[in-house]
């Protein structure tokens, strides 16, 4: 069942101050080794893009599912594309739109077909820059090295891989444009379960989904080599039922507590089912009528719009779709 009126979990927890200062102090390893590898790094041209199909906003046929839209805030963040006024950034099959105060993506945009999947070993994970904005407004190695912190990928490796141009599609998301900073302990079987669960559970329209993804950016993030630490990271699914009904759901996972030293032991991540309303309040972007198709979105409409509705997933069994 769904809990009402969720404790303010989100950021109330601060780290101790011996744990501030720790995360503030200099690194291990030398920063010299981090600047040396600045200068030269692994960069994708931008005219090796050019036949990028892309996210697809009518790939659920008539139910269409644009891409979310930044509230003014967000807006003013979003980084600049040359010759593309939305500030898109498009590889095969997913798009993503990058934050120029946080220099990681505001959000990820994949369609995912679930009957013409290739399966592609992942065997290189070399990540790169991508040439179509300047290296300094994306997070690059320099981040990842020699901690705790997983490049996680924000467009799942295997969801794009699908058609006849699926391993170009697994090379693009290995870009830091595609990836946040995780804990290495992140609650993959959960939170990377989900598309394929509600595939196969959900009776999907043609076995497709499109997929919105992104961290949330909030006042009290841990500062780390530069870069602030998402505490949370959310996901919105949106698919047809065989009947042809409209439908939402979106997710949150929280990584606060384990923030509060990169060096500590891991716990649990909490996974939770949430509302669209609530992931837009939380993130400054708009779904358009997303909220609309979404249960707990009409859960809290009904009790008047003041009561967040949220449910905590222990097991992909929990997910209500």
């Amino acid at each position: 069942m769904s809990n009402i009126d969720m404790p303010k979990f989100l950021y109330e927890h601060r780290p101790t101050m011996a744990n501030m200062r720790r995360l503030q102090e200099p690194i291990s390893a030398p920063m010299a080794s981090f600047s040396a590898e600045r200068r030269k790094p692994r960069t994708t041209p931008p005219n090796k893009f050019s036949s990028r199909t892309g996210y697809d906003s009518a790939f659920l046929a008539d139910f269409v599912v644009a891409l979310p839209t930044p509230g003014a805030e967000r807006l003013a963040d979003v980084t600049a594309v040359s010759g593309n006024d939305q500030g898109r950034l498009d590889y095969q099959n997913f798009s993503i739109v990058m934050s120029a105060s946080r220099r990681m993506a505001l959000f990820t945009a994949v369609n995912i077909e679930g009957a013409r999947p290739v399966d592609i070993d992942r065997d290189d994970d070399k990540w790169s820059l991508d040439g179509r904005i300047p290296a300094e407004a994306q997070w690059g190695e320099e981040l990842y090295r020699d901690n705790g912190l997983d490049r996680g990928h924000l467009v799942r490796r295997m969801d794009p891989n699908w058609g006849d141009h699926a391993a170009t599609a697994n090379s693009d998301t290995f870009h830091f444009t595609n990836c946040a900073p995780q804990m290495a302990a992140m609650n993959q079987k959960t939170w990377l379960g989900l598309e394929t669960y509600i595939l196969s559970n959900a009776q999907a329209w043609a076995e497709r989904c499109s997929v919105f993804t992104g961290p949330v950016f909030g006042e009290r993030d841990i500062r780390y080599r530069g870069a602030l630490i998402p505490r949370a990271f959310w996901k919105v699914v949106a698919f047809l039922d065989d009947s042809g009904r409209p439908s939402a759901t979106a997710y949150l996972v929280d990584q606060n507590d384990e923030l509060a030293d990169l060096s500590a032991a891991f716990g649990e991540y909490k996974t939770y089912q949430r509302s669209v309303r609530g992931i837009e309040a939380m993130t400054g972007l708009s779904f358009g009528r997303l909220s609309q198709y979404d249960g707990f979105s009409n859960e809290e409409e009904r009790l008047g719009g003041a009561t967040e509705i949220w449910s905590q997933i222990r097991t992909l069994a929990d997910v209500r779709v």
